[in-house]
């Protein structure tokens, strides 16, 4: 699940919310994102309790990676923000193209 609290969430839909998280408990892997921490996730769902009702699941056999630094889908388009915005959020250029060397013949070294 990708960008949870990127939008607020209705007290039905985080009622539904915990529902699923807790019906995958323990039964399979789970991939969520967010990019907010997860002492928000009581503001996001509107209700601190079934928040961390919400998060103490997960969290019991969870792997948690935190991923800072320059946004990944904007890299590439980065001229096209305008400077008072780009000023803002961290945007990182594209890496330079791989080069396609064809493999060297005969066991010879390129040069």
């Amino acid at each position: 699940m990708d960008e949870i609290g990127y939008l607020p969430i209705s007290q039905g839909g985080a009622n539904l919310f915990f529902q699923l998280v807790n019906a995958r408990y323990e039964k399979g892997a789970m991939i969520l994102t967010s990019n907010r921490g997860f002492a928000e996730w009581g503001e996001v769902f509107g209700d601190p309790v079934i928040a961390t009702a919400l998060l103490d699941r997960p969290l019991h056999h969870a792997v948690v990676l935190q991923i800072e630094g320059a946004s990944y889908r904007l890299r590439g388009h980065a001229a096209l923000i305008p400077e008072h915005v780009r000023a803002n959020i961290p945007i990182a250029p594209p890496p330079p193209p791989k080069r396609r060397d064809r493999p060297p013949k005969n066991g010879a070294a390129n040069p």
